[in-house]
Protein backbone atom coordinates (compact mmCIF):
# COMPACT_ATOMS: atom_id res chain seq x y z
CA UNK A 1 0.00 0.00 0.00
CA UNK A 2 1.39 3.71 -0.45
CA UNK A 3 -0.16 6.71 -0.38
CA UNK A 4 0.87 9.93 -2.43
CA UNK A 5 -0.62 13.56 -3.23
CA UNK A 6 -1.76 13.69 -6.97
CA UNK A 7 -3.22 17.05 -8.06
CA UNK A 8 -4.00 17.92 -4.93
CA UNK A 9 -5.74 14.25 -4.13
CA UNK A 10 -4.70 12.37 -1.41
CA UNK A 11 -5.07 8.55 -3.02
CA UNK A 12 -4.19 5.27 -1.24
CA UNK A 13 -2.87 2.72 -3.73
CA UNK A 14 -3.56 -0.64 -2.19
CA UNK A 15 -3.05 -4.75 -3.32
CA UNK A 16 -5.75 -6.53 -4.90
CA UNK A 17 -5.73 -8.91 -2.15
CA UNK A 18 -6.10 -5.51 0.27
CA UNK A 19 -9.46 -4.62 -1.67
CA UNK A 20 -10.85 -7.90 -1.47
CA UNK A 21 -10.41 -8.10 2.17
CA UNK A 22 -11.68 -4.72 2.64
CA UNK A 23 -14.27 -5.34 -0.35
CA UNK A 24 -15.81 -8.62 1.57
CA UNK A 25 -15.91 -7.05 4.96
CA UNK A 26 -17.81 -4.00 3.38
CA UNK A 27 -20.35 -6.42 1.69
CA UNK A 28 -21.18 -7.90 5.38
CA UNK A 29 -21.88 -4.25 6.62
CA UNK A 30 -24.02 -3.43 3.80
CA UNK A 31 -26.03 -7.04 4.12
CA UNK A 32 -26.25 -6.25 8.16
CA UNK A 33 -27.66 -2.47 7.05
CA UNK A 34 -30.45 -3.70 4.96
CA UNK A 35 -31.02 -6.30 7.19
CA UNK A 36 -31.61 -3.21 10.08
CA UNK A 37 -33.69 -1.60 7.20
CA UNK A 38 -36.16 -4.75 6.86
CA UNK A 39 -36.30 -4.68 10.72
CA UNK A 40 -37.98 -1.17 10.67
CA UNK A 41 -39.70 -1.96 7.94
CA UNK A 42 -41.41 -5.04 9.61
CA UNK A 43 -41.71 -3.37 12.81
CA UNK A 44 -39.16 -5.62 14.68
CA UNK A 45 -38.63 -5.22 18.31
CA UNK A 46 -36.56 -2.18 19.44
CA UNK A 47 -34.24 -3.94 21.24
CA UNK A 48 -33.25 -6.59 18.28
CA UNK A 49 -32.56 -3.31 15.94
CA UNK A 50 -30.35 -1.72 18.39
CA UNK A 51 -28.54 -5.16 18.58
CA UNK A 52 -27.65 -5.23 15.29
CA UNK A 53 -27.31 -1.07 15.02
CA UNK A 54 -24.03 -2.29 17.66
CA UNK A 55 -22.81 -4.87 15.45
CA UNK A 56 -22.93 -2.89 12.32
CA UNK A 57 -21.30 0.30 14.68
CA UNK A 58 -18.68 -2.60 15.55
CA UNK A 59 -18.28 -3.62 12.35
CA UNK A 60 -17.55 0.03 11.17
CA UNK A 61 -15.36 0.34 13.97
CA UNK A 62 -13.00 -2.82 13.49
CA UNK A 63 -13.11 -1.60 9.08
CA UNK A 64 -11.35 1.88 10.20
CA UNK A 65 -9.29 0.25 12.61
CA UNK A 66 -7.91 -1.83 10.00
CA UNK A 67 -7.44 0.95 7.59
CA UNK A 68 -6.10 3.00 10.42
CA UNK A 69 -3.47 0.25 11.10
CA UNK A 70 -2.33 -0.39 7.27
CA UNK A 71 -1.83 3.38 6.88
CA UNK A 72 0.26 3.80 9.72
CA UNK A 73 2.37 0.76 8.99
CA UNK A 74 2.84 2.08 5.37
CA UNK A 75 1.82 6.00 4.51
CA UNK A 76 2.80 7.53 7.78
CA UNK A 77 5.93 4.88 8.43
CA UNK A 78 7.59 6.50 4.68
CA UNK A 79 6.49 10.12 5.26
CA UNK A 80 8.06 10.10 8.89
CA UNK A 81 11.60 8.10 7.33
CA UNK A 82 11.46 11.09 4.68
CA UNK A 83 11.31 13.70 7.22
CA UNK A 84 7.14 14.39 6.25
CA UNK A 85 6.09 15.44 10.39
CA UNK A 86 2.72 16.13 9.03
CA UNK A 87 2.13 12.52 8.44
CA UNK A 88 2.22 12.53 12.27
CA UNK A 89 -0.47 15.45 13.17
CA UNK A 90 -2.82 13.58 10.84
CA UNK A 91 -2.93 10.56 12.50
CA UNK A 92 -3.24 11.98 15.86
CA UNK A 93 -6.01 14.29 14.63
CA UNK A 94 -7.60 11.15 13.15
CA UNK A 95 -7.07 9.37 16.13
CA UNK A 96 -8.47 11.86 18.05
CA UNK A 97 -11.89 11.54 16.01
CA UNK A 98 -11.98 8.09 16.14
CA UNK A 99 -11.97 7.83 19.97
CA UNK A 100 -13.62 11.34 20.73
Amino acid sequence: MACRDCCEEKITKRSEEMKKELGVRLNRIEGQLRGIRKMVDNDAYCIDIVTQVSAVSSALDSLGRQILEDHIRSCVREDIRNGNEEKLEELIKTIRKMTG
